[in-house]
């Protein structure tokens, strides 16, 4: 629906605006936030306008910068708005054009400007932007306290402007496992060069005197040069008849994955805070994880082996423990058990970011 210019000021506190790139209905850790956390915020009683902008972010052309100035000038004065961090950091001209007349607030997931693969030139003008758009947002929220860090270091805003509202995790039955010897692991992160799949495919290549299958889980639309790149390593390294290239899953699908396997396994080089790792222990599976970015925040050492990122030799070793070891997962299965309890839901989500918004000062 619109918004009707003009009226009560008033009226508008509980109102807000979420403004992102694409489609909202993405399986990707980021979208289902969004999604799951908006939704919640309206179970709490507020009206959001969801805006959806022009494909192209976080590098738009001079068209979808057009179109999301236009979307921002569709607001009307006083509203809150929160702009996804995707295209937020991406478009400071249109930030600073309406940010006067409109309370604007960053969500941020994690920075553009430090995923994995981009070039030297590339992030600093990323780091650029970012810095110009946050300047002018009133309150940022962000995914995890080390997001919280590396925003008030790495942009300039004040500690007291950041707002951490940690993902929610659905109650789920803790997963029955492949109840067979032959373990099943599990890898959930969309195909990127971010996600390490090429390292955990190299890991695990050490591992052939152990009975394991892997399931890759994510989408391989998105890079297609790393999706292909990732079958290709399968094949090379003779790992054809144990790992499984499945692509995107649907939720009802995803939960089924989760259900069948017995060890959650991500060699990500960065994550934000890693929802699909929160999902793993909300089904007691024990996690092996490279800890990196907010990793260590979220999976407790007595739920996962933790290496260092890029560290294959260290993954491999960790991998081989949990799967030839039978109490050592029985130990990290405990550990997940007791993790599950302690996870926050949705609705927390929404009370955290709702209190970022009624902070803000109507303009």
């Amino acid at each position: 629906m619109g918004w009707v210019r003009g009226g009560d000021l008033r009226l508008l506190r509980r109102r807000t605006a979420l403004i992102f790139p694409g489609n909202l209905g993405t399986l990707t850790g980021g979208y289902v936030y969004d999604r799951r956390a908006f939704a919640a915020l309206q179970d709490r009683g507020w009206q959001v306008n969801c805006l959806s902008l022009s494909g192209g972010f976080p590098f738009p052309n001079d068209h979808a910068l057009a179109a999301a100035d236009a979307a921002l000038g569709s607001l009307p004065d006083g509203l809150t708005a929160v702009v996804d961090g995707l295209a937020l950091g991406a478009m400071p001209g249109a930030v600073a054009k309406h940010g006067g007349r409109l309370a604007l607030v960053g969500l941020i997931h994690h920075p553009l400007c430090i995923e994995t693969g981009l070039e030297f030139c590339a992030a600093e003008r990323l780091r650029a932007s970012e810095r110009a758009a946050l300047a002018w947002c009133q309150r940022v929220i962000v995914t995890s306290p080390l997001t919280a860090r590396t925003v008030a270091a790495e942009f300039d805003v004040p500690v007291e402007r950041v707002t951490v509202a940690l993902p929610g995790v659905d109650p789920a039955p803790v997963a029955s496992g492949s109840a067979t010897r032959r373990l099943h692991l599990l890898c959930v992160g969309t195909l990127t060069p971010r996600k390490g799949h090429l390292l955990l495919l190299e890991a695990l290549a050490g591992l052939l005197d152990l009975d394991w299958t892997l399931t890759c889980v994510g989408s391989t639309e998105r890079d297609p040069a790393m999706a292909a790149q990732v079958r290709e390593t399968v094949a090379v390294l003779g790992l054809s008849e144990r790992v499984s290239v499945v692509g995107e899953l649907s939720e009802e699908a995803l939960s089924a994955a989760y259900a069948r396997a017995d060890v959650l396994v991500s060699a990500s080089f960065y994550e934000g805070y890693g929802m699909a790792l929160a999902e793993g222990l909300a089904r007691g599976l024990p996690i092996v994880a490279a800890a990196a970015g907010a990793v260590a925040d979220t999976v407790p050492r007595s739920a996962g082996l933790l290496v260092p990122p890029f560290d294959c030799e260290a993954l491999t070793m960790a991998l081989r423990q949990v799967l030839g070891e039978p109490d050592i997962w029985q130990r990290l299965h405990e550990g997940a058990l007791a993790a599950r309890e302690r996870l926050p839901r949705w609705a927390d989500t929404a009370t955290a970011i709702e209190q970022a918004l009624l902070a803000c000062e109507v303009p």
